[in-house]
Parts: structure tokens; C-alpha cells; sequence
């Protein structure tokens, strides 16, 4: 089968080279890819948030199967009009990626599901949502109700902070995704991520993970997209990843089946390990990154065959084995960010680096440059990724991998998988 992966960063990096093992894929094509995609697939420059040019490099590819990474193709629809030409894709349809593209959206579906969440009111007025504040404890969450790139949510722990917050967001600094506010109730606990590869009816377990978002150690600083990452993580028994997948997976998947909207796909949910028991924080549409980076670097089984199964509707006979090893991530960013930051500093020992036993270094934001230089392309620029029997030993692996990485205008995280 000839395979289209949609995407360039760490994760399409690692769904590539998770699937470059599969017997079954005959010819595997990345869209825009990087360099280190490069190296698993045939990488085709492509601007992958307008569907019109995705068709037709799957229709002149002659394309089987076209997998998403990020959002914005799934929330444009692009599984829609793929369907429309009889071309088979992995992700959610457009209604259903609501789930990610609106945040209220959710909320009503936690309420029809009676899924564990945190209370909240949306509103699209400034005034109003400040004069709803003037009358609430905190801290609370404020969350621009659509997509903005993993940045659109705001802890604000006092009432002054949450006022800017608001007042930020009806200003239009995550635009359009902003014009609808979400004010939650601020949840105590641990975070966590569960993942679930769904077919509209059935759901399997693709085992759990923790990120850690803040920018800096100690999780201080602005959130990110994500500065490092574990999988398993501890904080989630046997008994806890079966509640999850019992009240609140497979309760969404009931719902949205029964809206007419099934689900099928990577479907992540963003949890709070609270003293009342796991509560859903948000969904997300597909695999996580860096999530994605150590949940792939686990599978034992072939991930192309359970992609098949997810689009064929097949999933209720399948199982999908993980190695016991723990996986963990840091990843590299440029520095500045994620403020302001500036591309096309160098880039060398990847490769002595990947030449570690249990190592292996996910490009998310590099290029080529005329000098033929792999220079940074981006404010999260590589995952260097460890598997090991612990979490301790894929530490220190990890860690000493990065030694070998010379970038002088890169940082990371000092303190991946330490709490």
C-alpha cells in the first residue's frame, strides 16, 4: 500500500518511522516532512492545510491511505473530502474533530456523557465574563475556546491576572480562536494523557503518558507546546487506565456515535488525577507531541496494521503490545522560545547521538540551508528520545545522548521525568 503522511514535525517523524517497518506499506510518502523524515520516507513539499492540493498529490500518487498528524488538516475536514474521492484516511471527520477544534464543544459532550470534568460557563462578551469573575474564588482557567497551538490556556491566580487574561484574549492575541472564553474551575492534581485508537465504536488502550509543558525547571514559566515527555507514566495504575477507558473513552464514543458524528482515530485525552478520581481536562484529535515520540517508541506491535483495523472498523478482535521499557523525551527548543526566536542556527552530533544504543533523536524544526547545514527551523527543534528498563536510566541516557548535540542557541529542560 502506498501511505501519505501529513505533517513535519517530531511526531510525523516518529509515526514515519513507526510505520517504515510495516511489510505492508509499499511506498511511504511525508508532506512537508524534515530532514530526519527524510531518512524513513519520500519527503514532498506541501501545504497541508489546504485540502484542494492534498487530493491531488494523493490522487497523482495513487495514495491508499492518508494519515494526519497535526489538527488543522483534521478540523478543516480533510478526512471529508478525502472520503468524497474514495480515498481511505485516518483521523476523525470534520464534526468530529470539534472535539479538539471547540473546547465548549466538549464540555457539552462530558454533559451528555456525564464524563468527570471541571465546571465552567463560556462567554463571548468582556463584560460579562469579568463581572463573572469578580464574583468567583481562584485560581482559575481561562482558555481560548478554539485551536491555538497548544498556547490558548491561561492559570490566573488572582482575579487581576484573570482580568488580563480575558481581557488579552477579546483583544484577539489567539485571534479567532479567542472569541468564545472558557472560564473553568481550577482542578488540583496530576496531570496525565491517555490515548485510545478508536473506529467509531470500539476503542483500544494505547497506553498513557506525561508531558511537561511549562518552559522552564521546576515547571516554571509560560506553557508550551510540550518540553519533554514519559511514557508510562506512574501516576496511573491498571485499575486508573481501565476507569478511563470505561467513563470517559468509550462514554464519548457512545455520545458522538450517537450525534451522528462517530469517532475514529487517535483520540487523546488530556486528564487531572484529582482526589475525586481522574477528570477530563480536554481532548485532543490526535497523537500527541511529544507524547507521541515515547508512546511509538514502546509499540511492539505494527502500528500500520492497527491503523488498518481503526479504518476498516475492525478494532473489537485487535490488541496492540507495548515493550515494558520506560520511554522518555527532551526535547530542544531555540532559544526565546515560546516567544520570539530566531531560525537557522547549526546543528551537528545527531548523528553521533542516534548512534547510542536506545537512542533516537525525532527531528520537529529543522531544514537543509544553500550551505547544506541542518540548521533549526522552528521553537521546538528536536526530541531526543531514550528507551530504557526505568525511568532513571532513560534519564541519564537521554541526558548524555544530548551531550553529543552541539547547538549553541539551543536549551532544554534540565528536569524531564523527575516529577
Amino acid at each position: 500500500m502506498k501511505v501519505l503522511v501529513l505533517g513535519s514535525g517530531a511526531r510525523e517523524h516518529a509515526m514515519c518511522w513507526s510505520l517504515a517497518n510495516s511489510p505492508l506499506i509499499t511506498k511511504l510518502i511525508c508532506a512537508p516532512g524534515n530532514p530526519g523524515i527524510k531518512e524513513e520516507a519520500e519527503c514532498i513539499d506541501l501545504n497541508i492545510n489546504n485540502n484542494e492540493d492534498i487530493i491531488s498529490l494523493a490522487l497523482k500518487e495513487e495514495i491508499d491511505l492518508v494519515i494526519p498528524g497535526p489538527e488543522i488538516p483534521l478540523v478543516n475536514g480533510i478526512i471529508n473530502d478525502l472520503n468524497k474521492v474514495n480515498i481511505k484516511a485516518f483521523g476523525p471527520s470534520k464534526e468530529a474533530s470539534k472535539l479538539e477544534g471547540s473546547k465548549k464543544f466538549t464540555k457539552e459532550i462530558c454533559k451528555a456523557a456525564n464524563i468527570p470534568t471541571a465546571n465552567y460557563e463560556s462567554f463571548t462578551n468582556q463584560d460579562h465574563a469579568i463581572n463573572y469573575i469578580k464574583n468567583i474564588n481562584t485560581p482559575i482557567v481561562i482558555k481560548a475556546d478554539g485551536l491555538a497551538a497548544g498556547k490558548g490556556v491561561i492559570i490566573a491566580k488572582n482575579k487581576d491576572e484573570a482580568i488580563l487574561a480575558i481581557e488579552n484574549l477579546f483583544k484577539g492575541i489567539f485571534g479567532e480562536a479567542g472569541k468564545t472564553v472558557l472560564i473553568e474551575e481550577y482542578l488540583e492534581g496530576i496531570e496525565a494523557s491517555y490515548f485510545a485508537l478508536c473506529d467509531g465504536k470500539n476503542a483500544i488502550p494505547l497506553t498513557n503518558a506525561q508531558d511537561h509543558k511549562r518552559v522552564g525547571d521546576g515547571d516554571t514559566g509560560p506553557n508550551t507546546g510540550g518540553m519533554g515527555a514519559f511514557s508510562p507514566t506512574p501516576n496511573l495504575s491498571e485499575k486508573d487506565n481501565e476507569h478511563i477507558l470505561n467513563n470517559i473513552i468509550k462514554p464519548t464514543l457512545a455520545v458522538m456515535h450517537e450525534r451522528g458524528t462517530p469517532f475514529q482515530g487517535i483520540l487523546y485525552a488530556g486528564l487531572m488525577l484529582t482526589n475525586e478520581g481522574p477528570k477530563l481536562i480536554e481532548y485532543n484529535v490526535r497523537f500527541g507531541d511529544p507524547e507521541c515520540q515515547v508512546i511509538l517508541s514502546r509499540i511492539k506491535s505494527n502500528l500500520f496494521e492497527a491503523i488498518l483495523a481503526a479504518v476498516d472498523h475492525t478494532l473489537n478482535n485487535f490488541h496492540i503490545r507495548f515493550y515494558d521499557e520506560v520511554s522518555l523525551t527532551v526535547v530542544m527548543a531555540t532559544e526565546g522560545y515560546p516567544g520570539k526566536y530566531k531560525n537557522g542556527s547549526i546543528i551537528k552530533g545527531i548523528s553521533e547521538a542516534n548512534n547510542i544504543k536506545g537512542i533516537k533523536v525525532f527531528h520537529a524544526g529543522t531544514k537543509i540551508d544553500s550551505d547544506q547545514n541542518l540548521v533549526s527551523n522552528g521553537g521546538r527543534v528536536l526530541s531526543v528520545t531514550a528507551n530504557a528498563e526505568s525511568m532513571n536510566k532513560a534519564r541519564i541516557l537521554a541526558y548524555s545522548a544530548i551531550k553529543n548535540i552541539k547547538w549553541d542557541e539551543g536549551f532544554y529542560r534540565k528536569d524531564i521525568g523527575e516529577n
